[in-house]
């Protein structure tokens, strides 16, 4: 084990937890999944009720993915997709920066997750633990895997289901 191998399990966990946490929010916390669903639906993602349990089991699982080191670029796709249609559908009228509702947040957490799958989960993965080693896919194929997956999740999610709420008129 290496400070390397250290520094990729912290990174890991803290982003795949993160992400962990809100899925989990969407089944458990405030509205649950129907305050999700009625949110989903004003912001254009029809039928709300289905992407909310899809946008809350696939945040639950992607973040345990990553933060478990298993398959590694599939979770990392997942984040991929999920912050490219929450930048898209959400934050992307308010600019880059956080602080104004932007998508500086998703941003990071998209790429982020692509280093790690990147780099590979290191030693302390489970990847590491089922495969004895990392994961092959890793370096180019994990980059290529978690983007090109991330895109084609993110643009077929767009493509079918997002119709933008019409504008109210001032």
């Amino acid at each position: 084990m290496t400070p390397y191998d250290v520094a990729l399990l912290i990174l890991r966990l803290v982003l795949g937890l993160t992400l962990a946490a809100h899925g989990l929010n969407k089944f458990f916390g405030g509205g649950r999944i129907p305050g999700t669903a009625r949110w989903f639906e004003s912001i254009g993602m029809k039928p709300g009720k289905f992407h909310a349990a899809v946008a809350a089991t696939t945040e639950t699982a992607a973040g345990l993915g990553l933060a478990a080191g298993l398959l590694t670029p599939i979770p990392a796709a997942g984040f991929v997709s999920l912050m490219l249609v929450a930048a898209w559908t959400v934050h992307r009228a308010n600019g880059f920066f956080i602080v104004k509702e932007g998508w500086e947040y998703n941003l990071v957490l998209a790429v982020t997750a692509v280093v790690v799958a990147t780099l590979g989960p290191g030693k302390l993965s489970l990847d590491y633990l089922i495969f004895g080693r990392d994961l092959w896919l890793k370096d180019w194929e994990g980059l290529l895997l978690s983007v090109g997956l991330g895109l084609a999740g993110a643009l077929g999610q767009l493509l079918i289901f997002y119709r933008p709420p019409a504008k109210q008129a001032s």
